[in-house]
């Protein structure tokens, strides 16, 4: 078959074809051979499908053949082209960016001026022109009226989770902390005794005491023998027995002045005997710090024989800083401990403030009293203190992470919610170990930040300097 005759052939075929199936629709030929098309596709339930929004962009062939047009017509057979939507139409971006963008698409443009334009990653840098930075990305409009509040920082949810910026709410609380500083331990001023003599004396015997002994009260220490005081002493037994009550009391009064104990005048006035050699007792239980007497010394008027110290009650002189003074008060509590007592800790009270602050350590003296019950304590032994300090009764107080402080300021972010923070100037008062009191800037219930404010400080300082310059550049 020579060509012409094949392409005559496929014609007449085509035509054949193409009036078979028209005759096949119109004459319903699904029916007549049996077949309900319309059960079939109604045994698969189609998905719904959502109606088409936005505009119409363009019209389809009803077929789908890839035959479009810009308005409305209609193919040969008088049906018309089928009309698609914004929502129908094939879109590259992601699916979720769709309604955010037709939002924008349909939302009116800003009326407002723009000040500048400003680095869509938060970088300290803004362009007078629409411009892209390094990643190709848009740089972002600020319209006049965004910066009313130039340190106000505003920030997005999702930079929010990724900065990791954290609240937590300004509440009354009682603020406690403790200062902790060095101390030494020392004897209680009140508990010392020193044993001395009023006359001339020559000490006849010693007791077996040395330096270190624990003594009793009423214990002998020595014996003497004092011619002033025996004198005395004689004229004293004399006026016992002639019965001359005056004079008895002049001598027993001389005796006391003379230093003599009172056990002895008692038994001058008992036996009416004056003794040879007179016994000096103990006047305190405690620990001999100083014997200095020897026997067949001659003593003078003031020489110190016996120095001996109660160790049941001692103090603790602490150095508090100049600074911690206004925290530390008479009667607060004190923990102490000491180096050569490993796991144990004493507890005192503050009873003194010593009213002078040291030129050249600019610290103040503190005195804690402790009982020492079992002679553990030393005297200058060194020392741990800590002293509870701070506010008694609740303030507002904040976590220590919210206080950001500059050295010229100390500034608290406010969270006002829909990612604004808001920095406030505050005054502090007592820091603890945990909080902070406010005692202006800052009230209960306030939510303030206590994570990543640092972040939060630079951007408010950034937009503070950048609405600076938008002013000055302002005709």
């Amino acid at each position: 078959m020579n060509t012409p005759s094949r392409v005559a052939a496929t014609l007449c075929l085509a035509v054949l074809l193409g009036a078979g199936g028209y005759w096949a629709g119109t004459n319903n030929l699904a029916s007549v051979l049996g077949f309900d098309l319309a059960e079939t596709a109604l045994a698969t339930p189609a998905a719904p499908t959502p109606s088409p929004t936005g505009a119409v962009i363009y019209y389809r062939h009803p077929d789908g053949l890839p035959q479009f047009s810009a308005t409305p017509k209609n193919i040969d057979d008088g049906r018309p082209f089928v009309a698609v939507h914004a929502s129908e139409d094939v879109s590259f971006d992601d699916k979720a960016k769709a309604p955010a963008a037709a939002a924008a698409t349909d939302a009116p443009p800003s009326k407002r001026p723009i000040l500048y334009y400003r680095n869509p990653m938060g970088l300290p840098d803004t362009s007078k022109v629409p411009k892209k930075d390094s990643m190709g990305m848009d740089y972002i409009p600020v319209y006049e009226g965004e910066q009313s509040d130039a340190s106000t920082v505003k920030v997005s949810l999702g930079k929010l989770q990724r900065t990791g910026v954290k609240t937590a709410t300004a509440e009354m609380a009682s603020i406690g902390r403790k200062v902790r500083v060095p101390g030494t331990v020392a004897l209680d001023e009140r508990l010392v005794s020193i044993i001395s003599m009023r006359t001339d004396s020559f000490i006849d015997d010693v007791a077996n005491v040395t330096t270190g002994d624990h003594i009793g009260k009423g214990e002998r220490l020595f014996r003497f023998y004092s011619r002033e005081i025996a004198t005395a002493a004689s004229e004293y037994a004399a006026g016992r027995t002639g019965g001359r009550g005056d004079d008895d009391a002049g001598s027993a009064l001389r005796l006391k002045n003379l230093g003599v104990p009172q056990e002895v005048v008692d038994s001058i006035a008992r036996t009416r005997q004056v003794p040879a050699s007179m016994t000096y007792t103990a006047p305190r239980d405690g620990i001999v710090l100083e014997r200095m007497a020897t026997t067949g010394m001659m003593a003078k008027p003031g020489d110190v024989l016996f120095r001996i110290a109660d160790i049941s009650n001692v103090w603790v002189i602490a150095n508090v800083p100049e600074y911690d003074l206004a925290s530390v008060r008479i009667g607060a509590q004190a923990d102490v401990t000491v180096r050569s007592l490993p796991g144990r800790t004493f507890k005192g009270i503050v009873n003194l403030v010593y009213p002078e602050v040291e030129t050249q350590t600019r610290t103040t003296k503190i005195r804690i009293e402790l009982p020492n019950p079992d002679g553990t304590l030393l005297a200058n032994m060194y020392a741990d203190v800590a002293i509870e300090a701070g506010a008694p009764n609740p303030v507002v107080a904040v976590p220590n992470s919210a206080v950001v402080d500059t050295g010229d300021r100390q500034i608290v972010f406010i969270d006002k919610g829909d990612g604004k923070f808001e920095p406030k100037d505050v005054v502090l008062g007592v820091r603890g170990e945990d909080s902070t009191e406010i005692t202006k800037g800052v009230a209960a219930g306030d939510k303030v930040v206590v994570s990543a404010n640092f972040l939060l400080d630079a951007e408010s300082n950034l937009n503070s300097a950048l609405s600076a310059m938008t002013e000055e550049a302002k005709p």
